[in-house]
């Protein structure tokens, strides 16, 4: 695998309204937070830009702004530096502001990196519309995590079982290359070895 230079990371949503099981359910992949951290210092250390997306829910939500938990998570906070924050009030990073697309364009990055909240939320759908607008989209599904979730007549998926569908969904439908943390961050060493 490579990386290249110039490689965006997008974390996506990485808040703390999303730490909140009463109103979330259950979660899967404990590990997420680590990894994403992980992914944030090797790009910092690379030099490799960091793009921060935060979502601005509708008033109610745990995740609006007037809320406590629309903040980042201080992890990510912590590592914020200068990396460009892109608000959102839709599941897709691209419908943003400031834009996305035009910040990636201008720095003449096709590449991609999607880590963050929800996987089959708001991560699956920036990495396939990102896939569908011709970049190289690398989803380390490791440093994801997402909810269980109800669906109609009863149905309902567990979280492992809706990031297992992201998976399928990204590399099956040609929108991404699903990978590992381990992998990602093994391929950056070698790159700025």
């Amino acid at each position: 695998m490579e990386i290249a230079p110039d490689s965006a990371l997008l974390v996506i949503d990485v808040q703390k309204g999303f730490d909140d099981p009463s109103y979330w359910g259950p979660r899967n992949n404990p590990a997420a937070e680590e990894n994403i951290a992980a992914l944030m210092d090797a790009w910092r250390e690379s030099g490799r830009p960091v793009v921060l997306v935060q979502h601005a829910s509708r008033p109610g939500s745990v995740l609006a702004p007037d809320q406590p938990g629309h903040a980042l998570k201080d992890f990510v906070e912590e590592r914020r530096h200068d990396a460009p924050l892109i608000t959102k009030t839709v599941n897709s990073a691209f419908y943003g502001t400031p834009d996305l697309a035009a910040w990636l364009t201008a720095r003449g990055i096709g590449q991609l990196v999607v880590a963050g909240i929800q996987t089959n939320m708001c991560v699956e759908t920036t990495a396939r519309m990102a896939g569908n607008l011709g970049y190289d989209v690398l989803v380390p599904l490791d440093a994801t995590h997402t909810f269980d979730l109800a669906g109609p007549a009863g149905l309902s998926l567990t979280a492992d079982e809706l990031a297992a569908a992201t998976a399928v969904n990204l590399q099956g439908g040609g929108f991404a290359r699903v990978v590992t943390t381990a992998q990602l961050l093994s391929a950056a060493a070698q790159v700025t070895a």
